[in-house]
Formats: structure tokens, C-alpha cells, sequence
């Protein structure tokens, strides 16, 4: 390998998100249990949250709205104000979480530093994730913060370009196979995967990855000795 640029993504790979938002789901069954089974409500929010990607992307906002809709769809359209307002704080909530690190990562991070170009390539809500970054204290390790609309070939190519680098000198590292491999992997990238213990359904792939620029580790500093950094 010969690395010049490593990306990180950011919500659960450099500190934990997805917990939130099973704790929001949580209070949002909750709130509509004389509706339907958990399972339902489930699938039911997951189905909106996809059929409203090309509009809405990625993140809490767009989520809190695919929220709403499934209660629209849950009441029949006899949704009161008093219960929106509730769903529209489990929303802004979730927007107020601390940001909590995952372990290794500030290790990591500072044995990267000054030997690789590093960034954060990320997506959901560009306000948000900014928000998250500076809250962290990770900030000054990071020469770059990509909050792209969505981790497809295509936006990995046009991050590439302006960052002026080729995909055999870039590594992305994150939890999502769908999301921060595969698209890297097809462009002639590296990718490392470093699984999270819950994951979106909507980042779930149902096949193995085979493939020599891919690895796979279960603790983030493990990339430490594959990259020769002490």
C-alpha cells in the first residue's frame, strides 16, 4: 500500500450514534404501542427513512420527518398536535446527545497524525455532524470533514478529486460494509472495516467481502500495525 489519504467515518467509528437512535425508536413505539407491534412500527419508520433518502438524505432531521409520517400512517391521518410535538423532541433530543468517543480512537488518531493526510468522510446532517466533530475534540487531527448526501462510487469519486488523489493512495475505515467499503473497494481503494455492535438495516449486507484491499479488524488500533505506525 501506498496510503497518502485516510478517511474516518464518523458516527460510530470515531464516537457512538446508532444507540440514540434505537433509544429514539424506543420512546417512538412507545408513544404509539395501541397501534401496532414493535416490529411493525419498526419496519414501518425503516421503510420511510428509505423511501425518503433521495429527498430528505441522511440524519436526524430526515429522520424525525420519516418519523412523523410513519405516525401520520399509523393514525390514519388523525395525528394530534400535542403527540407530533412529542415526536418532534424525540427529534431534537436526539440532536442535543453528548458525543461520546469510542475507545482507541484519540490513540489512533494521534499515532496518524503527521504521517498521513487524514479526514473525515461522513454522512447525515452537515450542521449536525460539524457539530459532533467540534464537540469531540478530535477536530485538530483532521486536515478535512466531507459530510457527503450519500456513500455512493460516485460520491466517493468527486471527494477524491477534490481532494486531488487517487483511489489506490486512499483507505477508508468505518463500521459500515455497504457504506464506507464496497464503494471504495470498487474505485480501487483500501478499506477497513471495523464492526460496531448494531448496525442501521439499512447499512446491512447479506454477503461476504473477498476481496485483497479489504480488511476487517474488531478493534480500531489493530490498523496501527498493518500501516507500520508505532
Amino acid at each position: 500500500m501506498n496510503i497518502k489519504v485516510i478517511a474516518f467515518d464518523a458516527d460510530d467509528t470515531l464516537w457512538h450514534n446508532e444507540p440514540y437512535f434505537d433509544e429514539a425508536q424506543e420512546r417512538f413505539c412507545e408513544l404509539f404501542q395501541d397501534y401496532a407491534s414493535k416490529q411493525e412500527i419498526l419496519g414501518l419508520i425503516l421503510n420511510h427513512q428509505v423511501k425518503n433518502l433521495p429527498i430528505y438524505g441522511f440524519g436526524i432531521k430526515a429522520f424525525t420527518l420519516s418519523m412523523v409520517e410513519a405516525a401520520l400512517e399509523l393514525t390514519h391521518f388523525q395525528l394530534s398536535g400535542k403527540v407530533t410535538q412529542k415526536i418532534l423532541q424525540i427529534g431534537k433530543d436526539l440532536l442535543l446527545k453528548p458525543v461520546e468517543l469510542l475507545p482507541e480512537i484519540e490513540q489512533v488518531l494521534t499515532a496518524l497524525h503527521g504521517k498521513y493526510k487524514l479526514i473525515v468522510a461522513t454522512k447525515g446532517d452537515l450542521k449536525d455532524q460539524h457539530r459532533k466533530l467540534h464537540d469531540s475534540g478530535l477536530g485538530a487531527f483532521f486536515h478535512h470533514i466531507e459530510v457527503m448526501s450519500d456513500k455512493t462510487e460516485v460520491d466517493y469519486e468527486k471527494m477524491l478529486g477534490r481532494l486531488d488523489i487517487q483511489p489506490q493512495d486512499f483507505l477508508m475505515i468505518g463500521n459500515s460494509l455497504k457504506s464506507d467499503v464496497l464503494p471504495v473497494l470498487n474505485l480501487g481503494g483500501y478499506a477497513i472495516h471495523i464492526p460496531y455492535h448494531t448496525t442501521w438495516e439499512y447499512e446491512k449486507i447479506d454477503f461476504e467481502i473477498q476481496h485483497p484491499n479489504f480488511k476487517s479488524f474488531s478493534h480500531i488500533n489493530q490498523i496501527l500495525a498493518l500501516l507500520h505506525v508505532n
